[in-house]
């Protein structure tokens, strides 16, 4: 499978699969994490690429102000029930980290 992503999307990528299950971390951590701090909007921009979003989970990545922000896989109304769904099972089974 060809990939259009360019190496930063990538980047970004593989920065998102390292938050943890039923967490979130804010497009500029993500930015800041990748030592590119004013790359905010390159990162969304790599989420709204993501070719995998039920592997890669864009999901867990949301706007500084708290808002969820949009999803690829259906909108913010589909990211919102899979960060509850997340949530709700760590809860559920006081997982106390990641699972991955």
């Amino acid at each position: 499978m060809k990939s259009n992503l360019t190496q930063f999307q990538t980047c970004v990528l593989l920065e998102i699969l390292k938050i943890p299950f039923g967490e979130t971390r804010t497009y500029g951590d993500i930015a800041k994490a990748m030592g590119k701090p004013k790359a905010v909007r390159a990162v969304g921009t790599a989420c709204g690429k993501n070719p995998l979003p039920f592997i890669i989970p864009c999901h867990r990545v949301v706007q500084s102000s708290g808002k969820i922000g949009n999803y690829s896989m259906g909108g913010a109304e589909v990211k919102n029930k899979l960060l509850t769904m997340e949530q709700n099972i760590k809860q559920s089974f006081k997982i106390q980290q990641s699972i991955y």
